[in-house]
């Protein structure tokens, strides 16, 4: 018996494990009222979920395998630097930093850690196809998340603590285009990321229809 790997296999699942209770901040930021919040481990088997879904219909030639990896990886440095969102004040650079740091220090004990933390750089520097996917996989979830929540009633862009959020540079663009629910502010902020038609064709869909019809 090999207790030393044995004994690394537990450090790093009882830490990554600590993403199944770690609630997604930015619903927090927009005063959500819901008994049970999605948690970071559930954002991160919605965005596999769907990379394999949208794999599976579209044929993007992509290597699934590696968007699922990145995907499963990539969001790790959030047990010790928290989720951040852009309302935070960290700086992409600042942010960058803090996450190759925690990073580092989450898989120190596997062996194969050098190549778990190459496919965060891959992720990090979007010059892959199979970043890109990732990434827009990644925003295409929290748009359809923030839209179930919405139709739930969970999200209210008019609640009184949501005021100051409202005053945001960034937000206020898009209310000046006309964009009436929170819902609305996610899709729309998230389309110039999405350089793949497709997402941006669900994006529209999305915005449009109401989904818990079609569960």
């Amino acid at each position: 018996m090999d207790i030393e790997k044995i004994e690394n296999i537990l450090k790093f699942y009882l830490l990554v494990s600590q993403l199944k209770d770690k609630i997604r901040s930015g619903w927090k930021v927009w005063n959500i009222e819901r008994d049970r919040v999605e948690s970071v481990a559930e954002h991160i088997y919605g965005t596999c979920m769907l990379a394999i879904a949208i794999d599976s219909e579209f044929k993007l030639d992509i290597d699934i395998y590696k968007v699922v990896m990145i995907l499963v990886i990539h969001e790790i440095e959030e047990i010790k630097i928290g989720d951040l969102t852009p309302f935070d004040k960290v700086t992409k650079e600042e942010k960058r930093n803090l996450g190759k740091k925690a990073v580092e220090e989450i898989l120190a004990s596997l062996t194969d850690k050098a190549k778990y933390i190459d496919l965060i750089e891959e992720f990090e520097k979007m010059e892959t196809k199979e970043a890109k996917f990732a990434k827009m996989c990644d925003k295409l979830e929290a748009n359809i998340q923030c839209k179930i929540y919405c139709e739930e009633n969970c999200l209210d862009i008019n609640k009184k603590e949501n005021e100051y959020l409202l005053e945001d540079v960034r937000i206020q663009k898009l209310l000046k285009k006309g964009e009436k629910t929170i819902a609305d502010l996610f899709i729309e902020n998230d389309k110039p990321k999405y350089t793949e038609k497709v997402f941006e064709d669900i994006a529209n869909y999305i915005k449009e229809k109401r989904l818990l019809e079609n569960k």
